[in-house]
């Protein structure tokens, strides 16, 4: 994530409700609400205990909050990618599992996986694409669409977690 500055974990514990929400908003695709409920568990002791809080709120959230969450999310290799409108976090993370130097018939493939998967589940395709290259996001892909809907739910959220620890150790000073 490329924010232009970071923060360290002092500063903060320290800042009031907007700031904080405003600091941290980024780490987490959509409207900030799991970052605004996170605030009232400060002060954070480590980079770690912050990022428990705010999944402890995103697990703890209705199901409807939870799809909302993961609808927020781009489709890899989706119109935003290609239009070049994602969020630097995501142009970046994309850019890092090679997605942004595929063939025509590549972006045909996650055209037609990105399809296949929303219709299936109602949300898109969420995986931790700094963790991945394109082959093994592919093979998630064919393998999560054998899912249930809950299945996936839950395998999503575990994913935007990911995200949220390696967006989190990019915005603090650790």
């Amino acid at each position: 994530m490329t924010t232009g500055h970071s923060f360290t974990l002092s500063a903060m514990n320290a800042l009031d409700q907007s700031g904080f929400v405003q600091a941290l908003g980024p780490v987490f695709e959509g409207p900030p609400w799991i970052v605004a409920e996170a605030w009232s568990a400060r002060p954070f002791t480590s980079v770690d205990q912050l990022h428990a809080s705010l999944c402890a709120v995103m697990y703890a959230a209705s199901e409807e909050q939870q799809v909302s969450l993961l609808r927020s999310h781009p489709d890899l290799v989706g119109r935003a990618a290609l239009a070049g409108t994602l969020s630097p976090s995501s142009t970046s993370e994309q850019a890092a599992a090679g997605l942004d130097h595929l063939t025509p018939t590549e972006i045909e493939l996650f055209t037609r996986l990105n399809q296949t998967y929303r219709t299936r589940f109602g949300f898109p395709f969420v995986i931790c694409a700094r963790e991945n290259k394109k082959e093994s996001i592919l093979t998630g892909f064919e393998q999560r669409l054998q899912n249930s809907r809950s299945q996936e739910i839950t395998l999503a959220l575990g994913e935007v977690a990911k995200i949220v620890a390696l967006r989190l150790h990019d915005l603090l000073d650790v």
